[in-house]
């Protein structure tokens, strides 16, 4: 049971409401966590504004992958369901493809380094080396894909962290950190 209660959709800030109503046009229904931040409608807006922002830069494979391992290290149980879904069925990753994402590898070379240097990004809270740097780089990455890696990784830690604070009820198909062989 969430330590938050998640507001009923209906029971949401009224400010709320129309940025609640635009997630269950695009998705087909209000998961957990957009509940949760309706709470705040300004944490809401930002959290969806930055999503939209972001879904303008790198491929939605990428940035499902960046997120199935930000997830894995966070031990975000909530984030890692979600996104393993979502990485199935909107980005047609495949089910060894994402274990290799939750382990901050991928099967393909640019998606390898893209992974990788996020992972390294979240382990070190940013503090990465020079060799991560150029070995991103190696990968043909550009200085801007750097910055839109690190964007990826901030929002993924944050609904990570909400997640992990409030304990949020799954309503995903459910997979766990510890569950990774």
């Amino acid at each position: 049971m969430s330590r938050i209660a998640i507001p009923a959709r209906e029971a949401a800030p009224a400010a709320a409401q129309p940025l609640l109503d635009a997630v269950e046009k695009q998705l087909g229904v209000v998961p957990n966590l957009y509940r949760l931040l309706a709470l705040s409608p300004a944490t809401l807006q930002g959290t969806l504004s930055l999503g939209g922002a972001l879904a303008k830069t790198l491929n939605v494979k990428t940035r499902e992958r960046i997120a199935l391992a930000v997830a894995q290290i966070n031990g975000c149980d909530y984030c890692l369901s979600a996104h393993t879904y979502l990485g199935l069925n909107l980005a047609k990753i495949d089910a060894s493809e994402i274990a290799l994402n939750r382990k901050g590898a991928s099967s393909d070379p640019v998606a390898n380094a893209a992974v990788a240097f996020a992972a390294a990004v979240t382990r070190s809270r940013g503090q990465v080396s020079d060799a991560d740097l150029v070995s991103v780089r190696a990968a043909g990455l550009t200085d801007a894909q750097i910055v839109e890696i690190v964007a990826v990784v901030a929002e993924n830690v944050f609904t990570n962290f909400i997640n992990n604070v409030a304990a949020t009820d799954i309503d995903f198909p459910v997979v766990r950190a510890d569950d990774l062989a």
